[in-house]
């Protein structure tokens, strides 16, 4: 029998990594089209793109199951569709439609569906990290064999309710993974201007937390990292800390020109891009060659054209909307 082919001493799988790497494309393109849809004024108000952060993204989501939940802030587009959501509902949602995932009343910040136990896009910066830890209480209490991904970013972990919200979960010994997403930028500010620590995993060491750090770019390693991870937090029914290093392409916004970084540092994290890594992994091992990624890349772009024409095509909320899920329906 044909040996396993290896990448860095590591067994690989053909039909994994190909999953991974179309997957991180449907997302660059997605954003780049979410992008170019603001631009073009079919959408307003905040916009905060995901572009270079897919291997987070990818390497996290694959080693879930189904009933698992995931909370994260306002940079979460991608991290919707991964769960389950299908692309032109959160492209719906992009521009206010009643067929978005929020009935186009959240927009792009925030995305959920209950049915995919993905609970958000949340506008308060740490805002989440309380309710992740509520929904894992829950799947102590009700017996359940899931667990709750929070994602946060660097600056949430100088919120007060981040710090409170990880001694309850530690206090309790409740299943959520904390996923600091460390792009090293809170909006425009370096998180070492604001940050007496060197590494924000340290944070765990207050509440005596399980905790690791991880090179983000690469979806390999992440998903190599989630697999026990995940696995430990299911197992032990504990919570857990991963400080994840990324790096953002684009502004904090869409609006934002990003003039607080250097172009050679933008350019420096550019070669190191998650997508053109796991593309020279691939073709390494002859998984796939130029055709393969010219192919895979025409007919993603196509699935996100007609994500947004789905979505320009729906209708705009019924005005009744404006009254639901606002009370509590006492019948």
């Amino acid at each position: 029998m044909k040996a396993p082919k290896t990448l860095r001493n590591v067994a690989v799988d053909r039909e994994l990594m190909v999953d991974m790497y179309r997957k991180m494309l449907f997302f660059r393109r997605f954003e780049e089209r979410a992008n170019l849809a603001y631009t073009q004024q079919k959408f307003s108000g905040f916009c905060h793109l995901h572009i270079g952060q897919e291997a987070l993204n990818v390497g996290v989501q694959t080693c879930l199951q189904p009933d698992d939940y995931v909370i994260s802030g306002y940079r979460s587009h991608t991290q919707a569709i991964a769960k389950g959501i299908p692309a032109q509902k959160v492209f719906a949602e992009l521009l206010g439609k009643s067929e978005g995932c929020s009935s186009g009343k959240g927009g792009s910040m925030h995305m959920f569906s209950k049915e995919h136990r993905f609970f958000g896009g949340h506008g308060i910066v740490g805002g989440q990290a309380p309710l992740a830890v509520g929904m894992a209480f829950k799947v102590n209490y009700e017996q359940e064999n899931s667990i709750v991904v929070c994602y946060l970013g660097d600056a949430a972990m100088n919120q007060g309710q981040v710090f409170e919200a990880m001694n309850i979960a530690a206090t309790w010994k409740v299943p959520v993974l904390f996923i600091i997403e460390n792009n090293l930028y809170g909006m425009g500010t370096a998180i070492h201007r604001t940050t007496s620590i060197d590494h924000l995993y340290k944070r765990a060491l207050a509440f005596d937390m399980k905790h690791s750090m991880i090179d983000a770019m690469n979806v390999l390693t992440v998903y190599e990292h989630m697999k026990s991870t995940v696995a430990f937090v299911r197992k032990n029914k504990e919570p857990f800390l991963v400080e994840a290093m990324t790096y953002r392409y684009k502004g904090h916004s869409v609006s934002d020109a990003g003039t607080y970084r250097t172009k050679e540092e933008v350019e420096e994290y550019q070669k190191r891009d998650p997508i053109l890594q796991l593309q020279e992994d691939l073709a390494r091992l002859d998984f796939a060659d130029d055709d393969a990624f010219k192919a895979w890349d025409k007919e993603i772009r196509e699935q996100v054209k007609e994500a947004e024409a789905f979505a320009e095509a729906s209708p705009p909320p019924d005005e009744r909307e404006l009254w639901t899920n606002v009370f509590a329906d006492e019948t």
